[in-house]
């Protein structure tokens, strides 16, 4: 996800200050990983260099003066673009499982015991997923459902490569 153009669709919807939006994107978009104050700062000095969005009025606070930012048509602009724009399908041809199962075979390690290990914790987060779908409100259930559907990709991919590991073994070693 883009940080930046995210705080600008934020900002689209209303003028707020840094710590609204921190608070909004960790709420949305920020499950398990939310977003450092300092980069939602960063990212709006940058925002605001490029004319993409102005404070509006500053008010003192209980430590540095409380910017609201507003954004700008330029920056509106941006935000319409890339909601239109679809997301480029990520074909994921060479992803991490892939390669540690193609250098254990190279290496002469047992990639079937890395797949078991990958199997289990694919397992495991799918269970923590579906206890977030049980408990949480229909933003959780949507974000849980798409971990979900790579989840059941990931082990589709880890059933089919195991039975193919060793004409596998064959096309990587030399």
């Amino acid at each position: 996800m883009t940080v930046p153009l995210t705080l600008l669709g934020l900002l689209e919807r209303e003028p707020s200050h840094g710590y609204d939006l921190k608070r909004d994107y960790d709420t949305f978009f920020g499950r398990g990983k939310p977003l450092p104050y300092g980069q939602v700062y960063s990212t709006l000095s940058r925002l605001a260099r490029d004319g993409k969005v102005v404070v509006s009025d500053v008010e003192p606070g209980a430590g540095p003066d409380r910017k609201r930012y507003v954004i700008t048509d330029r920056g509106a602009t941006e935000v319409e673009h890339w909601l239109t724009e679809p997301v480029e399908p990520e074909p994921h041809l060479q992803t991490v499982l892939f390669a540690k199962v193609v250098l254990a075979l190279m290496l002469g390690r047992p990639a079937e015991d890395y797949l078991d290990t990958q199997r289990a914790a694919h397992l495991r987060r799918m269970r923590e997923l579906t206890e977030v779908k049980r408990a949480g409100g229909l933003v959780d259930v949507m974000l849980a459902d798409h971990g979900l559907y790579h989840l059941e990709a990931d082990l589709r991919w880890i059933e089919m490569a195991g039975a193919r590991l060793d004409a596998l073994r064959k096309a990587v070693r030399r």
